[in-house]
């Protein structure tokens, strides 16, 4: 941190906090947000952070114009972790970073049209049926997500980008190894691989065009510089548009079943999946080795009774705020009937574009899942199931479950 002012930075608690079960976030979150709702910590890698656990504060700072992901003096910011994605800064100009941002609103809002998405929800019911009968084939007793969790979300995202899905298993590896925390030489040799691919694709679309994504921005010029940026968006779609759905069906699928009750109302009324997805949503935290989602102060800030100066790390964690007794009450209880939003997607100009897709497929998921599966249960004690903590997208590494024959 370049300038920190106020807290006492001898001896701060740092990250990753320890986190022992699947359901549970590591309980120093809450202890941090009873004392303050934004408190110093160290990232994991050594410098100073400030947290944000306070719902309130986390949804004013989600869409402050005076944070951002770009710092003036990138080699002197912060450092979060060795994660290429979130590690530090990007850019080093705010002006530069809002055009950019722009630029991306308006070269995806055609991807994730309600229009799309409407035509899209259909067919991914379909996919998922599909693949529930591999997993009923295989049972009882099957990996769920090396089967279903893993493979669905995939076989969206190759549909809506235009990416064949034969080659699932090259852009599975360079996706698992982008996001390492501790391991920026492989990340950054898995994206120049995942953006060579998808370049390509990109360059195929002239001849082979669909009606999908990659055609969609192949067909807005063939400048190399325009290919390139389209590219790495299209790069940075195919990572986010599969790894973060396939950590929460998992992570969704052993809080439902957690909750018995819950698992056998969606069984018996599965119109109840959307109210039960915003709650899995709420939740449902896959990842967290990283602390939250980092942004750097561009300008001096007060909230909460915590000055902020320029050049300040923050990390904001939705699922600490999401858990805020302060805003949501019976905080920690699951209630497919309630009513208060979420920051699962963030908020603000930096909500998640994919908030639409993601809602779709889970909708459909679990909408499904217990429908075909009213006796499923985890096949091990919840206790043995192992987070991916190596990985910023997190989820599990694998999730095996059982089922009575009907």
């Amino acid at each position: 941190m370049t300038t920190t002012t106020g807290p006492d930075t001898t001896d701060l608690p740092r990250l990753p906090f320890p986190r022992h079960d699947v359901l549970e976030l590591p309980p120093l979150f809450d202890r941090l947000r009873e004392r303050s709702p934004i408190t110093p910590v160290r990232t994991p890698a050594g410098d100073v952070a400030w947290l944000v656990t306070g719902y309130d504060e986390a949804r004013a700072l989600f869409a402050d114009d005076r944070l951002g992901r770009s710092h003036p003096e990138p080699e002197r910011a912060a450092r979060i972790s060795d994660s290429m994605i979130f590690g530090g800064p990007s850019g080093d100009s705010p002006d530069t970073e809002r055009a950019n941002h722009t630029l991306m609103r308006k070269l995806l809002a055609p991807a994730f049209s309600a229009r799309r998405m409407r035509r899209l929800s259909g067919h991914v019911a379909e996919l998922v049926a599909r693949q529930l009968d591999v997993v009923e084939a295989a049972g009882p007793g099957a990996d769920l997500r090396e089967l279903f969790s893993f493979p669905l979300p995939v076989l969206v995202i190759c549909e809506l980008l235009g990416v064949p899905y034969d080659d699932r298993e090259e852009f599975r590896r360079w996706s698992g190894e982008l996001g390492l925390l501790h391991d920026r030489p492989r990340a950054e040799a898995a994206a120049q691989a995942l953006f060579a691919y998808v370049r390509g694709l990109v360059d195929r679309k002239d001849d082979e065009p669909g009606e999908d994504v990659l055609s969609d921005f192949a067909a807005l010029g063939s400048a190399p510089e325009q290919r390139d940026r389209l590219a790495a968006l299209g790069a940075g779609l195919l990572f986010a548009g599969h790894e973060t759905t396939v950590g929460r069906i998992d992570t969704g699928t052993v809080l439902l079943l957690h909750r018995p009750g819950e698992w056998a109302a969606l069984a018996a009324d599965p119109e109840r999946a959307p109210g039960a997805v915003e709650e899995v949503l709420r939740l449902a935290v896959p990842s967290g080795g990283n602390g939250g989602i980092p942004r750097y102060a561009h300008a001096d800030v007060d909230i909460a009774g915590v000055h902020i100066p320029a050049g300040d790390a923050i990390l904001l964690a939705p699922g600490a705020a999401n858990r805020d007794p302060r805003h949501f009450a019976g905080a920690t209880e699951f209630d497919a009937e309630r009513k208060s939003s979420h920051l699962a997607f963030g908020h603000g100009p930096y909500f998640c574009v994919g908030a639409s897709l993601a809602r779709v497929e889970l909708t459909e998921v679990f909408r499904a899942l217990p429908a075909r599966f009213p006796s499923l249960r985890l096949a091990v004690p919840r206790t043995e199931l192992e987070l991916r903590s190596d990985v910023l997208t997190g989820g599990l590494r694998a999730l095996p479950v059982t089922w009575d024959r009907s």
